[in-house]
């Protein structure tokens, strides 16, 4: 009995124990219980902020920080405080879950894409040779391009009506068409020097005051590589350098400005300005050092005074004036090799650009006219190619193997007897977009 009587006292006593565990856990969830506010009320006196900063913190952080990431705030009501109680375990949830979908796309940024940009001046009957060279930074580059195009007022509507005729290609390119414009001295003169219009490079900075930076390059210049990797060699400048060019010429003893030259240059051999990769900014905030005024000049300032000194000194225009500037200010230079700028120079008088002959012509310079007469063919069959490709055809069908095959005929000539010169940047590019466009999207997920 006393056993038995033990158990029911147990089993009692649990029970009771049972009854009020859910009494109690049903009371938490009441939401009119006055401990509650009681305790939150006591929380908020408690709180070593003073009334009128209190009630001013909690606005201000809520309307700065959307602010900062270009996203307008929810103001909260008027009279209402942060600290307040909130009554009731689910509204707590609720708000909660309402704040956090508020805050994702705030919190939540996707990273722009990275552009591009490339300026060319285009005036007389350069309108073909400036769209076959669009077109081969659009063949291979990897990031989009936008295109500044200066154009005379005849030029402007076709390219216009030209660049609407290549919709496969539209996704990865812009552009902007502009006439040609200087800001200082006499139009006239300006247009005249050396080539028509290619002075207008040196306005570029004034400009393009929106462009960060920038590469130039002249009509003649055809890229057998992605523009991405010249466009990298950004991030190789040192704290002072603000633009980057490729030597005139490699050998001094055969080089123009070492021999010829009437005026200061860069360097041993000068410079060529046919492929100038450019900080503009870095060029705008600039003080240049030069022969006329010891407190230095801006780059617009520098511009015409130059010119005016020696006008009757330089024989290549504007690239003579830039030869000028940075031989006084050698420390704002880049020099790239040769291959960034590879030019009849390099191989009409034997081959010397070791960097063409180790990693192939990254890009192609046809200056002197040659990609519009037989003196050298193989600059010729390689500007060909790329003018008659269609962009939707296979790219080693329709442009590597006529290019290869048309070579043969090359061999005999100065620049045409190392054909991998001219080959092997060309393949190896072919073969990386063809592994980005192809193999990597029919490639099975593992």
């Amino acid at each position: 009995m006393r056993i038995h009587c033990k158990v029911v006292v147990i089993a009692v006593c649990f029970g009771v124990f049972l009854l009020l565990y859910f009494w109690g856990g049903n009371a938490a969830d009441d939401p009119l219980l006055k401990e509650v506010v009681e305790e939150k009320k006591e929380s908020s006196k408690s709180s070593p902020l003073p009334p009128e900063l209190g009630r001013d913190v909690a606005p201000k952080f809520a309307r700065k920080a959307p602010i900062a990431v270009g996203v307008r705030a929810e103001q909260p009501p008027r009279g209402r405080r942060e600290g307040k109680a909130i009554s009731g375990g689910a509204s707590v949830n609720a708000k909660s879950k309402q704040r956090n979908n508020v805050a994702r796309p705030v919190i939540k940024r996707t990273r722009a894409e990275e552009v591009m940009h490339l300026a060319v001046v285009a005036c007389g009957n350069r309108l073909d040779e400036t769209l076959t060279m669009v077109k081969s930074a659009l063949l291979f580059s990897l990031k989009k391009i936008k295109f500044h195009i200066f154009a005379e007022d005849p030029l402007a509507p076709q390219f216009e009506e030209r660049l609407k005729q290549w919709p496969h290609a539209a996704s990865k390119f812009l552009y902007s068409i502009y006439p040609i414009t200087f800001s200082v001295g006499n139009a006239d003169e300006w247009k005249k020097l050396f080539k028509p219009c290619a002075a207008q490079r040196l306005f570029l900075p004034v400009i393009l005051k929106d462009v960060d930076s920038l590469l130039y390059v002249d009509t003649d210049v055809l890229f057998l590589r992605p523009m991405d990797d010249i466009w990298s060699l950004l991030k190789s400048f040192n704290s002072t350098q603000l633009a980057a060019m490729a030597p005139e010429h490699e050998v001094p003893k055969i080089g123009w400005y070492s021999r010829f030259a009437r005026h200061p240059f860069y360097g041993v051999t000068g410079v060529n300005s046919g492929v100038m990769l450019m900080n503009l900014t870095r060029i705008r905030s600039t003080v240049f050092k030069n022969s006329m005024i010891p407190t230095g000049l801006s780059w617009e300032d520098l511009l015409h005074p130059l010119y005016q000194k020696y006008k009757n000194h330089i024989t290549w225009g504007d690239q003579d004036l830039l030869n000028i500037i940075f031989h006084y200010n050698p420390e704002c230079l880049f020099i790239f090799p040769c291959q960034w700028n590879y030019r009849p120079d390099h191989c009409m008088y034997g081959s010397n650009c070791k960097g063409a002959e180790e990693e192939g012509v990254s890009i192609l310079h046809g200056n002197r006219g040659v990609y519009h007469d037989d003196k050298q063919p193989a600059f010729k069959v390689v500007y060909d190619a790329i003018r008659e490709f269609p962009f939707d055809d296979n790219m080693f069908q329709s442009l590597f193997y006529p290019i290869q095959t048309k070579f043969l005929d090359t061999v005999n000539t100065l620049c045409g007897r190392i054909p991998q010169v001219f080959l092997k940047q060309i393949e190896k590019t072919m073969k990386k977009v063809f592994e980005e466009k192809v193999v990597r999207h029919v490639r099975p997920h593992k």
